[in-house]
């Protein structure tokens, strides 16, 4: 997909700060449960298997919301989608900040995975086109800020991890959500190289009927295409099946203690800044080389989080090394699917896209907490480094067959 024109000079950056902003508040309420985990279980009485369960849910309902994002986004406009994504998103936190029932906190998190879902297909589809020859910058910028909505969520819970402290994240989060929607909206709104204005409504209309089902069959069996989202599925499933679990890891598997681990888990996203230097790389060489070489790092770091002993030092090295090729991969990830993904299939062939690898992402939770009651969580944490080294191999395969294709 090439997104052309010259939108990037008549597109002020504070849209792609606006977008970005939305993003950082949606991972923000997301990486809020984890560090909570500890609380829940105490407060409801429930065991890890439960809320594995209720992390899964939330982010199949986040995963399930890409694909009809997308082509709502085609249909109406990406501005729209994102406004109303982060005012659902807003309304979820408010329900969050008042004591309910395990049910409707459980509903809570569904809703957060509502609001939330509807945006990330679409930013990056707005994004391509408002900045056209800088999408990588662009998308790693977006994609920076969301990680550190990861940073600081640990560190805010860390700090109010009494009932009423967690409750009034979640009420400040409601109200800072649905501030901004209506400051994204009204900036928005008459952007030119968004979608609706990109084209006249006639136009649009002639080609979003040519768009059949059989087009998105077609994208889906073609084979290197087909062998990216496997790619994709594996890093997904072992990368969210980690940040749902890893403080608990930490402190069950690996002795830290629970402040150390929250400390540990700030880290991992802290060091997402490295999403704007593989950002810039894949503008300047080929993002299959980046692919490649983020995904081993991020292999090599979950395999030392296996093997490390109990030394704070070690476990913190392997964090890191799993943060800096999980994050570097992300922005690279983004652009490879923009330049595969035909034009007439942005929003929904990007939508596809994510709803498959954030659907196989969205399992991970349960299967984890699954494993570590039946087994432990070096057992869990064993079956996400399986997943995560055969994406790293079968993109090691993509980017050589790629270089042969193109002598």
């Amino acid at each position: 997909m090439h997104h052309g024109g010259s939108a990037d000079r008549e597109t002020g950056f504070d849209v792609l700060i606006l977008t970005s902003g939305v993003w950082f508040l949606a991972k923000f309420l997301r990486y809020a449960f984890p560090p909570l985990f500890p609380q829940l279980r105490d407060l409801y009485g429930v065991s890890n298997g439960v809320l594995g369960a209720a992390f899964t849910a939330m982010m199949l309902v986040y995963a399930l919301l890409q694909f009809p994002a997308g082509v709502v986004a085609d249909r109406l406009g990406a501005a729209r989608v994102v406004a109303a994504g982060v005012a659902v998103t807003g309304v979820a936190a408010l329900v969050l900040a008042v004591p309910v029932p395990l049910t409707v906190l459980v509903g809570g998190m569904v809703l957060v995975g509502f609001g939330t879902g509807v945006h990330k297909t679409v930013a990056v589809d707005l994004l391509s086109t408002l900045y056209p020859s800088r999408r990588g910058r662009a998308l790693g910028v977006h994609d920076t800020f969301g990680a550190f909505g990861g940073v600081v969520a640990p560190a805010v819970v860390v700090a109010v991890a009494d009932d009423p402290g967690w409750r009034a994240l979640f009420l400040g989060a409601g109200v800072l959500a649905l501030a901004l929607a209506g400051v994204f909206w009204l900036r928005t709104r008459n952007t030119a190289g968004t979608r609706d204005d990109a084209e006249t409504p006639d136009d649009a209309t002639a080609e979003e009927d040519s768009v059949a089902l059989a087009d998105y069959r077609a994208l889906l069996a073609d084979r290197r295409f087909g062998v990216f989202l496997l790619v994709t599925v594996g890093f997904s499933f072992a990368y969210n099946g980690v940040v749902a679990f890893l403080p608990l890891y930490l402190t069950d598997a690996a002795g830290l203690n629970g402040a150390t681990a929250s400390l540990l888990y700030s880290a991992l996203f802290a060091v997402s800044l490295v999403q704007l230097t593989t950002g810039e790389l894949s503008d300047r060489f080929s993002p299959l080389a980046v692919v490649v070489a983020t995904l081993a790092l991020a292999t090599g770091g979950l395999l030392g989080l296996l093997v490390a002993g109990r030394s704070t030092l070690v476990l913190g090295a392997t964090v890191v090394a799993f943060g800096l090729g999980s994050h570097g991969f992300r922005p690279v990830r983004g652009v490879y699917l923009v330049d595969v993904v035909p034009d007439s299939l942005a929003g929904g062939g990007l939508g596809v896209a994510r709803t498959i690898l954030m659907g196989a992402g969205a399992v991970a939770p349960a299967v984890v907490g699954f494993v570590s009651e039946y087994a432990d969580f070096r057992a869990a944490f064993g079956v996400l480094f399986a997943s995560l080294a055969v994406a790293a191999v079968l993109a090691g395969w993509l980017l050589a067959t790629d270089s042969r294709e193109n002598e």
